[in-house]
């Protein structure tokens, strides 16, 4: 029987949205990408700006604006795509790039999600420690650390399963709360800050300034394929425009304080964007009247990021052939995720290090699909029936996205080539690309490279031919 729609546990999988069922709104989003970038590694990421990149007040706010404009626009862009074939990406994909060949940036998608709730689960951790020393003086330790952890992914697991309703409800009241204290931060800030010091700093270079644009976006390219999951309750009539616009202004109002306010902080301690732990600092640079309940507010953040994710993963294990509910589907990404946190907090040497190697590579993974399916989607945008869902829900011969073999070989063959030659420009602290030393790698852009190339290229061959 199909799933009522006015349950409060979510039971509708990767099937499409029938029509009827279709009562949501499109403010609903506003606080959905509010929530997704409720992170302190926002701040880590911001103070990184000015110690590692060299640049200034003005740069910092430059590099977050454009950075969150550019990758959460291309959400809000992708997101109509939910609203046409009331699915969620991983399965609207499936008419892309052909029913089997799905599978395989289906699989990078998924693996990629991985480890993106891996980082958020471990800055959700150590923002628990941090609380827990501040209150009551607990020094962390490895036994410490796996029950916080273990903690941390059970609650995000519960959140995630129960679906739609429960992280719209959850995702407005951290809009609110957490934008009370951001606002008592910032107050702070203002008035202890030596304000001198930080617009005597000189500008940094333009590579610099351009790489750090890269290094934001990333996180904002991450959630591009998650952006239909959230809109394909939508009814048909809901405006691609509205959709662009609230996915954006919702994402700018938290990405690019929070970012600007860890460029601020990283003057008077540096050592934020160094740190193991990306959450400790905020003990010595708040007073803890401030510091605990703002780091308690975002650690509901970071739990509802992570819930954010973990609802899409259990789409995509479902695409990939799990049979499994979409709630249990999420139960393999909680596992995994547990697992790889306990081994960044207790084996990485360096966090700040592994998490923008993790985002690079994120970047670049993503955006070979991004191409590929926005091309894709500017090609339905005329027609009457953009997806079919059955053709969606059918794996076999018969499927409208059969295409030959069961894959679409323009697609494949264009997501392929961008991907390989996106990760030759990629320098991070696991390889290096053949192609760094080029204007793009320097300036760490392969990720735009790949989004480019992989459009261009699937835009130049001849344009698939679905079944009637």
């Amino acid at each position: 029987p199909a799933p009522a729609a006015d349950e409060t546990i979510e039971t509708r999988g990767i099937e499409p949205v029938p029509d009827h069922e279709r009562g949501g709104r499109v403010r609903e989003l506003f606080p959905t990408w509010v929530a997704a970038n409720i992170s302190v590694l926002l701040l880590t990421m911001g103070a990184g700006l000015v110690v590692f990149n060299g640049l200034n007040f003005w740069q910092v706010l430059l590099a977050a604006a454009v950075a969150g404009s550019v990758s959460f626009g291309l959400v809000g862009l992708l997101s109509v795509s939910g609203k046409w074939g009331g699915a969620p990406g991983a399965m609207l994909s499936r008419a892309t790039f052909g029913v089997r060949g799905n599978y395989f940036p289906g699989m990078i998608l998924w693996v990629a999600r991985f480890g993106w709730e891996t980082i958020n689960a471990v800055t959700g951790s150590y923002a628990v420690l941090t609380i827990l020393d501040l209150l009551f003086g607990v020094q962390s330790n490895n036994a410490l650390i796996v029950v916080t952890l273990l903690a941390f992914v059970g609650v995000t697991f519960l959140v995630s399963g129960m679906g739609r309703k429960v992280l719209n409800l959850c995702n407005t009241w951290s809009t609110y709360l957490f934008g009370l204290f951001t606002v008592l931060v910032l107050v702070y800030l203002v008035t202890t800050i030596d304000w001198d010091e930080v617009f005597s700093r000189p500008a940094g270079g333009t590579a610099m300034l351009i790489a750090g644009i890269g290094t934001i976006a990333a996180g904002g390219i991450s959630w591009i394929p998650t952006g239909p999951d959230f809109a394909r309750y939508l009814p048909h009539s809901a405006q691609g425009r509205k959709i662009f616009g609230t996915t954006v202004s919702g994402a700018l109002l938290v990405l690019v304080p929070m970012v600007l306010m860890g460029g601020v902080m990283s003057f008077s301690t540096p050592a934020l964007a160094k740190t193991n732990d990306p959450v400790s600092f905020l003990g010595d640079a708040l007073p803890m009247w401030l510091a605990v309940p703002y780091l308690l507010i975002a650690l509901i953040g970071m739990v509802l990021i992570n819930s954010l994710s973990m609802y899409s993963a259990g789409f995509t294990a479902q695409t990939m052939g799990v049979k499994l509910p979409r709630a249990s589907a999420v139960s393999i990404n909680a596992v995994i995720s547990l697992v790889g946190g306990l081994l960044l907090m207790l084996v990485a040497k360096s966090f700040y290090g592994s998490f923008i190697s993790f985002l690079s590579l994120l970047a670049v993974s993503f955006s070979s699909w991004v191409g590929v399916y926005g091309v894709d989607m500017l090609r339905r945008r005329k027609m009457a029936v953009p997806y079919d869902a059955d053709g969606l829900m059918d794996t076999s011969r018969t499927s409208r996205y059969w295409y030959v073999g069961g894959f679409c070989w323009q697609a494949m063959t264009a997501w392929g080539i961008a991907l390989v030659l996106g990760l030759g420009f990629t320098k991070v602290d696991w390889f290096t690309g053949p192609l760094v030393d080029t204007w793009i790698g320097e300036n760490g852009l392969g990720w735009a490279a790949t989004a480019l190339l992989s459009a261009l290229l699937f835009a130049a061959l001849p344009a698939p031919r679905e079944r009637a």
